[in-house]
């Protein structure tokens, strides 16, 4: 049996399946949930005053989406056996529609940061059945011009976000952040109500409880520890060793029984592999740039939040348009003309911000940031498809459940190595500096920093370009031939 023979795990056949309302579907609720997760970040500085809170404390509208998200992604693969693909996207939506309701009316910091909890369930369960639904309904010569469809929305929206966040904060409230993306979330559910069919079989796995608390304690500390950055101070730190060392008897445990929720068996499929490794790479090169740029923009070069929302949206845009496209030269062509040209791109553009001073003109910036996500909507979906395309129907809920699992503990781990990196450079400038209180010298330590940080950011760059020169197009075994494989 070819993986052309899926649906009828569901009760239909493959030629009931109707993949275009299904994939849009998927693609309304993705935009959805990140179109919500990229608002907020604006209004940051807003809610500071409104909910009269420090800076340390608004920040974990952040860090707790972000901590959520990566305890729940390792127990996809779980739940995806237990629930029909319906199950999973509604109450995910429902989840991210309740949060969002939370938010919108919450009397006090708490209700709002209990309503991103619950936002970010939601996501959690979201982004991994939306990409399993994907390799079960498309054959594989067909995958890369969906990724490159959902590609699309997933950089679409949070290019939209920030300016979009600038112009509704800057007329109504904060509020309305959540209360415009609440009719957009009930469509979302209406629309899968009608449209959405079942193409998963439900298994039933085993419930492994130690499995479920070790990922828990793992993927939680080691997130939290990496979020709260040097201020989490003795706190941060003993999360982290316990993150890294509940981790790692997760990973021991994984191995040694004999229903895992998170089947390690995928990492002996080499192109899954390798894939996972340059995404992770990638992934750290693009959190941290979009963290460090805006940093940059509006402390270097003096511009407000606004202004650098509006200097990264045609890059954003850039990388959504061209995201198909990259899919269907994907479908065609294979990853490596895809992926290696965009990485030697990402490559020279981190290049040149390290090598950016306090007085470059916006052009040259924007110009920059959208040769960066041109490169990054060539690398992205082609490599991720890639490394899934390799990887056996039966697995395909651990796969994509490792992959965003590792993605998302990668951004975590870019931006606050790459930020404590920025903030070590700033410190040594300013430590040799003459009169480090003058302002002209805060600012050349602030770009010093950057520079450092870009150059830090330039060899995982380089070293993701190396690796895809061993890439090769990939289809998927048949499944004979991947139980052979994992009987080896």
């Amino acid at each position: 049996m070819t993986y052309t023979a899926k649906a009828h795990y569901a009760g239909l056949p493959e030629n009931e399946i109707k993949r275009v309302p299904i994939t849009v579907a998927l693609i309304i609720g993705a935009f959805v949930a990140i179109l919500n997760e990229t608002l907020l970040n604006i209004a940051l500085a807003g809610l500071i005053q409104t909910f009269h809170v420090t800076a340390t404390t608004v920040q974990w509208l952040a860090t707790a989406y972000m901590l959520v998200i990566g305890v729940l992604m390792p127990v996809t693969a779980l739940l995806t056996g237990w629930f029909t693909t319906r199950q999973m996207f509604l109450g995910a939506m429902s989840l991210f529609l309740i949060g969002t309701i939370i938010c919108g009316f919450s009397p006090s910091f708490g209700f709002l940061l209990l309503g991103r909890v619950i936002q970010a369930f939601g996501s959690g369960l979201l982004f991994p059945v939306m990409m399993n639904t994907i390799l079960l309904i498309y054959p594989p010569e067909k995958r890369g011009a969906a990724m490159g469809t959902i590609g699309l929305v997933i950089m679409f929206a949070p290019a939209i976000g920030p300016t979009l966040s600038g112009l509704i904060v800057s007329v109504l409230s904060w509020r309305w952040l959540f209360y415009l993306v609440i009719p957009l979330a009930v469509f979302s559910i209406v629309f899968a109500t009608y449209y959405l069919k079942n193409v998963s079989e439900v298994t039933r796995p085993k419930v492994e409880i130690p499995s479920i608390l070790l990922s828990t304690l793992g993927f939680g500390g080691l997130v939290y520890g990496l979020g709260s950055g040097s201020e989490g101070g003795l706190p941060g730190m003993a999360f982290l060793i316990t993150g890294v060392v509940a981790l790692l008897l997760f990973i021991w445990r994984q191995l040694t029984i004999d229903e895992p929720i998170l089947d390690l068996r995928t990492f002996r499929y080499p192109m899954f592999t390798l894939a996972t490794v340059i995404l992770i790479l990638v992934m750290m090169t693009l959190f941290s740039t979009m963290i460090l740029l805006p940093l940059y923009i509006q402390k270097a070069l003096l511009l407000t939040s606004f202004d650098a929302g509006l200097i990264l949206l045609p890059g954003g845009l850039m990388n959504g348009l061209l995201s198909p496209v990259m899919g269907k030269l994907f479908d065609k062509f294979g990853p490596r003309w895809l992926a290696i040209p965009g990485l030697f791109v990402i490559s020279i553009v981190v290049w040149l911000f390290s090598r950016l001073t306090a007085s470059e003109n916006v052009l040259y910036i924007v110009i920059l940031y959208s040769l960066l996500l041109i490169g990054m909507a060539m690398v992205i979906m082609p490599v991720s498809t890639t490394g899934l395309n390799q990887v056996p129907k039966n697995l395909y809920p651990h796969g994509t459940a490792i992959m965003n699992t590792l993605q998302q503990v990668a951004g975590g781990i870019g931006t606050a190595l790459f930020v404590g990196i920025m903030a070590a450079g700033q410190r040594a400038y300013l430590d040799r500096s003459p009169d480090p209180a003058d302002p002209g010298q805060v600012l050349n330590g602030l770009v010093s920093g950057m520079q450092h940080a870009f150059t830090a950011a330039l060899i995982a760059a380089i070293v993701s370009f190396i690796l895809s020169l061993f890439l090769r197009r990939t289809f998927g075994p048949k499944e004979e031939h991947a139980e052979n494989e994992l009987r080896k």
